[in-house]
């Protein structure tokens, strides 16, 4: 029996200890962490540089509330966050998790428009299926309709446009007018909703676990930046998953050259070390609220000194190891692996992400797309499958939470080619084994 409780009943092993990409439960049995958690320990497990950083911060303080004393590790480590910024992009609010970022993100847009006198502008327009957060603000603009209708009555629902799913498309378009009709979708629903009444646009620039890695032609992103600038509503990156170097850059949205004004931060940000985010924001954004009577907002440990250290030290670890880099590099060969599934499986239907943020998708019909049956419960049971041969990945339900299954397999940016063998061994083996179970089709070696 355990006291604690969270979404279900599954209980897993008890963890004794992790080191690099493995993990060991209290009976000695290994795991290759394939999904660095959810898409968090970017950096590895138990670096020693980390924890000693931890530690000399640890002898020193833990804890000073910010209205009480500022602390250096909170300030240099904002400075080097800025410093990697896009120009202007210099002002950071630290936060705990991936929801406070967005939650803080929402709340800053929105007195940013108080202090304008543009106070008629509150809609947020999001993608669906996307997803942004678990708290209420947050919750409101994500597009998966079986977490947040349950709590509609709490919560103003926001507006949603497509998510950019070319790969389910069967048109003749090419990708860059795909690309520019989805972005338009974003243009049709602020005609729709009155451009006086949004207020910004969120979006995760590589999609997370809603989505499953889901990467748009590059037309779309100067097109949202475009559209954006011409309503004068704001652009909220969403890089809690895809942000810190995962993607081969360390803003996911360096790819395409694309400015956001507002960016929310977590996961790899502090790579697991402790729990850690941030917003960044436009410095006149910040500071026309803050000149405008302050942002009404905060949380406790916000820039706490401890959290901070790590952060600044796991930042210090990506750049000497040369993480950014490495995630290009080592994902490229992931990713070519990984498509190399779909000539033996033919329920594999697609491959897709930027660096090491990467994911495939099962389907009954390559031609069609159609989802596998929802009584297989594939997205459940090949993770179990997998975790029970040592390999940790992650899945969602692909099409808006309720339909379709993907998985995604992003390890730790230190991953070697041999680990990289590693999770495709056990990955055929338990794709193998899963095809047995369903009768689905298998054939030739991956």
């Amino acid at each position: 029996m355990s006291n604690l409780f969270y979404q279900t009943r599954l209980r897993r092993p008890l963890l004794d200890r992790a080191e690099g990409v493995y993990m060991w439960d209290v009976s000695g049995k290994r795991y290759l962490d394939g999904s660095s958690g959810a898409m968090v320990s970017n950096i590895g497990h138990s670096n020693p540089v980390v924890l000693e950083a931890m530690r000399r911060q640890m002898e020193k303080s833990t804890f000073g509330y910010r209205l009480h004393f500022e602390n250096e590790p909170a300030e240099e480590f904002a400075r080097q966050i800025a410093d990697r910024m896009p120009p202007g992009l210099d002002r950071i609010f630290f936060v705990s998790g991936g929801s406070e970022a967005v939650e803080s993100c929402l709340k800053l847009a929105r007195q940013y428009a108080v202090a304008k006198g543009e106070s008629s502008r509150f809609k947020v327009i999001s993608r669906f299926p996307s997803y942004h957060g678990s708290s209420l603000g947050a919750l409101s603009v994500t597009g998966m309709s079986l977490m947040s209708a349950p709590f509609a009555p709490m919560m103003h629902e926001m507006p949603k446009i497509p998510a950019p799913t070319c790969y389910l498309d069967r048109d003749e378009l090419s990708d860059r007018d795909r690309g520019l009709k989805y972005a338009r979708y974003l243009r049709d629903e602020i005609l729709r909703q009155g451009p006086e009444t949004v207020l910004a646009f969120i979006m995760e620039p590589v999609g997370g676990a809603s989505t499953g890695a889901l990467v748009a032609p590059d037309s779309y992103y100067a097109e949202i930046r475009r559209i954006c600038d011409e309503f004068g509503i704001l652009l909220i990156a969403d890089e809690v998953m895809s942000g810190a170097g995962r993607t081969g850059q360390y803003l996911a949205c360096d790819h395409w050259k694309m400015r956001p004004d507002l960016i929310a931060f977590s996961k790899g940000f502090g790579a697991g070390y402790v729990p850690l985010g941030a917003m960044v924001a436009d410095r006149r954004i910040a500071d026309a609220v803050i000149d405008n009577g302050g942002f009404i907002h905060g949380f406790t440990y916000a820039g706490n000194p401890l959290a901070c250290a790590a952060g600044l030290a796991v930042l210090g670890e990506i750049d000497r190891l040369g993480l950014v880099d490495a995630a290009r590099v080592q994902g490229d060969k992931l990713k070519a692996r990984l498509q190399a599934l779909m000539q033996r499986y033919s329920f594999v239907g697609d491959v897709r992400g930027k660096g090491l943020l990467l994911a495939f998708e099962l389907v009954a019909n390559t031609d069609t797309m159609e989802p596998l049956p929802v009584e297989l419960n594939a997205h459940n049971r090949l993770v179990d499958i997998a975790y029970d041969k040592g390999l940790i990945i992650y899945s969602r339900r692909t099409r808006g939470g309720r339909l379709g299954d993907h998985f995604l397999v992003c390890p730790p940016l230190i991953v070697t080619d041999e680990q990289i063998d590693e999770i495709m061994g056990v990955l055929v083996d338990s794709l193998d084994t899963f095809a047995k179970e369903t009768g689905l089709a298998y054939g030739a070696a991956a």
